[in-house]
């Protein structure tokens, strides 16, 4: 079994989760330095908090963006990408549909859904400042777990049906290498 971490990028919060270890990542700045500030911090959980042989799984672009914040979202989430390749950690895209199916059973979930489902199944209060993005972050590292067989909560067939929806060519490459 390949270790996961969960990132769910926020220009403002972005969650992550890695085994018991979950949170937000933020930043005081704006434009260029706040991409290098979440960039920076990345990489600093991934090196003090992640096995050598992680994987990274990520939601991926949101089309329904609003056009001033597309292109921002855009930037982080290129440089998320590029800092995760320069670290030598495959990543799997997760569209939010899935994730939302994942945790919900339905694609269309709104946040609030998808925290209630999530809290109901674990038992993990998600409350606070960013809460929805540590919680999203969450569902996307169980995706990862669960695409390997070792979900650590049970989930019903719909909800795993979302998981055929998603690439996960590279994290079965790392497997079977």
């Amino acid at each position: 079994m390949r270790p996961v971490v969960g990132l769910d990028l926020s220009l403002t919060s972005t969650g992550y989760s890695v085994g018991e270890l979950r949170g937000t990542i933020n930043s005081g700045h704006k434009g260029v330095e706040r991409l290098n500030d979440i960039s920076n911090q990345i990489e600093n959980l991934i090196a003090t908090n992640c096995p050598k042989n992680i994987v990274a799984v990520i939601e991926g672009y949101s089309f329904a963006s609003r056009n001033s914040q597309a292109h921002a979202i855009g930037e982080l989430g290129g440089v998320v990408r590029l800092t995760l390749f320069r670290l030598g950690i495959s990543f799997i895209e997760v569209p939010p549909t899935c994730r939302a199916k994942f945790a919900t059973g339905r694609g269309n979930a709104s946040k609030n859904e998808v925290i209630s489902a999530v809290s109901a199944r674990t038992g993990i209060i998600w409350s606070g400042k960013g809460a929805d993005d540590e919680a999203d972050a969450f569902i996307l590292e169980e995706m990862g777990l669960a695409v390997q067989g070792n979900a650590r909560f049970d989930w019903p067939k719909v909800n795993l049906e979302a998981l055929e929806k998603v690439d996960w060519s590279q994290l079965t490459e790392i497997i079977n290498d």
